[in-house]
């Protein structure tokens, strides 16, 4: 009885420390790789702490095993996108501007009481309040709604509102999203521009930078305050 106690608490104390090398994400916000890893070893874990007949070691590098896998993914994930794209997928826009895209919810295997549920679940109850609605690459739906639905709505203030803009990702970690380049329609000399005017040297050295369809810019460097300012709108950038 005792050594199964011990098997027990040894394997408990190894998955521990496993899970706080591989970070605090709360389950909810697990990529799918993620999730596979957690499941795989919650199942590796209760061979060893049951089985007498197998030794502890044949438990714990196992386990070992899949979080140097897992390491080894989460870099190849920052270094590549499209890597990380094949791995992850893409956040993909299930709502826009003119309702549901049902081809985007054919692709995700979603329903339409699905989509429903979750912008409830953000706070909204009609469609109409919602500007964009986008599926995460960890499962969860973003909602994005229309300015005058905002918190502490400006409708409900009769303040006039422009029509909300959605932020273009162009950077992350230093690397330019190439694919968010054709959807704004603009070059790597706009990034350039941008930077410029941040005072941000190379793109490597910039963590994020969004910029919406009005010009409104959010950048920020690695390991400084983020700045935001605005530019010529998306839609007027001369080629």
């Amino acid at each position: 009885m005792l050594t199964i106690v011990a098997r027990a608490v040894i394997i408990y104390l190894v998955v521990l420390f496993l899970y706080r090398l591989m970070g605090k994400r709360q389950l909810g916000e697990m990529q799918p790789f993620e999730l596979v890893l957690t499941l795989i070893i919650a199942d590796l874990a209760t061979i060893p702490m049951a089985e007498i007949s197998v030794p502890v070691l044949h438990g714990i590098v196992p386990l070992l095993t899949l979080v140097l896998v897992h390491f080894i993914l989460t870099l190849l994930c920052k270094v590549s996108t499209k890597f990380s794209q094949f791995v992850s997928g893409k956040p993909v826009i299930v709502v826009n501007p003119n309702g549901i895209d049902y081809k985007a919810l054919k692709n995700l295997n979603l329903s339409i009481d699905d989509v429903m549920e979750a912008i409830r679940g953000a706070g909204y109850f009609k469609l109409e309040q919602v500007q964009y609605a986008i599926m995460e690459t960890n499962g969860k739906m973003s909602v994005f709604p229309k300015s005058e639905f905002s918190p502490v709505t400006n409708g409900d203030m009769k303040i006039k509102t422009e029509k909300s803009a959605l932020p273009i990702n162009l950077v992350s970690e230093g690397k330019i999203i190439k694919d968010n380049l054709k959807i704004a329609k603009v070059d790597e000399n706009y990034i350039t521009k941008i930077l410029e005017k941040a005072n941000i040297k190379r793109v490597k050295d910039c963590l994020v930078l969004t910029v919406d369809k009005g010009g409104a810019v959010f950048v920020q460097a690695f390991n400084k305050a983020y700045q935001t300012f605005n530019v010529e709108p998306l839609g007027q950038v001369q080629e």
